[in-house]
């Protein structure tokens, strides 16, 4: 009968070999996987070098796999390419928004990780890439966090490690802001450069068909965002009603290898909402009302062709339309996220019938 094998988990008898001033330790230890690996320890006495490898094994007994997939010696990038796998099969969050993890791993994540294999990521060294994040902004440090441990989480759930580094790192502090509103000094000029944007004469290409005006007046008027505004429907309307609304339910989305869509929820669905509008908003859409087709389903903004506008189509516009060829901040800027009105919305609600600023 052969020698019985070792069991998972456990290791087989040590050797220990001086090399000059130093010795080293080693045995063979059997992982979670079945297969004997060697693993090794220096020290500057014996008994030195088999206390550090003693260390160690215990240390790769903590960090054993049971799901016969991933093992800690995995390096992160497969378990980046197995995460995402795992986001496709449970298939529970928005295509737009995988694309938008993955992008985030791939760019701000694996370029400080990739070489490492899972059980050298620790809690010191993601607490210190995430605060170098920080250092360059808020926004990167938390993207860069949520991507990071969604990822080891899978670890986790696959016993590969005990617990997800992550979760024990410092807490990302919020850089205070104040929030600001467009002045009416500042939409005048806004306003001035979407109607004269491509109005002259001799220009090549199509003219302007002054939707961008519409989708400004709505922005200022609704506080909606970029894609809410351009997914509005005939039936998100009701520009009789006094006051007149607007029901934000759906957003205009870009995904990969698919052509533009509307999907039929915001952002979040606790974006879902309705909306009092002013005067000079209702009066945009009125307009837009009589120029599209009387489907109930029918986008009020839309290409040529009938297909919905991009957020990104918009956002180019607007930048022509304010002009590249000014230094500093040109009066007629216009970030899509500062889009709100600059009369409080509760004052604007009450109001109800206020007129164009």
């Amino acid at each position: 009968m052969g020698r019985p094998r070792t069991p998972i988990g456990t290791f087989g008898a040590l050797t220990v070999v001086r090399f000059g001033d130093r010795w080293v330790a080693s045995t063979r230890y059997r992982d979670w996987d079945g297969r004997l690996r060697k693993v090794e320890a220096v020290g500057a006495s014996r008994q030195a070098a088999e206390r550090t490898l003693k260390e160690r094994l215990a240390a790769r007994g903590e960090t054993e796999g049971s799901a016969g997939i991933l093992s800690a010696d995995t390096r992160f990038t497969e378990l980046v390419t197995m995460w995402l796998e795992d986001l496709d099969l449970e298939g529970q969050i928005a295509p737009s928004t995988r694309g938008l993890y993955e992008r985030d791993m791939r760019t701000l994540v694996l370029p400080a990780f990739e070489h490492l294999a899972l059980r050298e990521i620790t809690v010191g060294r993601v607490d210190r890439f995430l605060k170098q994040q920080a250092r360059l902004s808020y926004s990167r440090a938390k993207h860069s966090k949520v991507v990071l441990g969604l990822a080891l989480g899978l670890a986790v759930r696959y016993d590969v490690i005990p617990r997800n580094p992550v979760r024990a790192t410092a807490r990302l502090r919020r850089p205070k802001t104040v929030p600001t509103a467009l002045t009416i000094e500042q939409i005048r000029p806004i306003r001035e450069a979407a109607s004269a944007w491509r109005a002259g004469e001799g220009l090549p290409g199509p003219k302007p068909d002054r939707q961008l005006g519409a989708i400004i007046e709505v922005m200022l008027g609704t506080s909606a965002r970029i894609g809410e505004v351009l997914a509005l429907r005939r039936c998100d309307v009701d520009v009789a009603d006094s006051p007149p609304t607007v029901r934000i339910s759906g957003t205009i989305v870009t995904r990969k290898g698919q052509p533009v869509q509307r999907q039929d929820h915001p952002k979040t669905e606790a974006s879902r909402r309705g909306v009092a509008i002013p005067s000079f908003a209702a009066e945009a859409l009125r307009q837009r009302l009589a120029a599209v087709g009387s489907g109930e389903e029918q986008l009020l903004f839309q290409t040529r062709n009938g297909t919905p506008l991009t957020p990104n189509n918009v956002r180019r516009q607007l930048r022509g339309a304010r002009g590249r060829g000014h230094r500093g901040r040109h009066p007629a800027r216009f970030p899509p996220h500062r889009r709100h009105h600059p009369e409080p919305r509760g004052r604007c609600r009450a109001r109800r019938g206020d007129a164009r600023p």
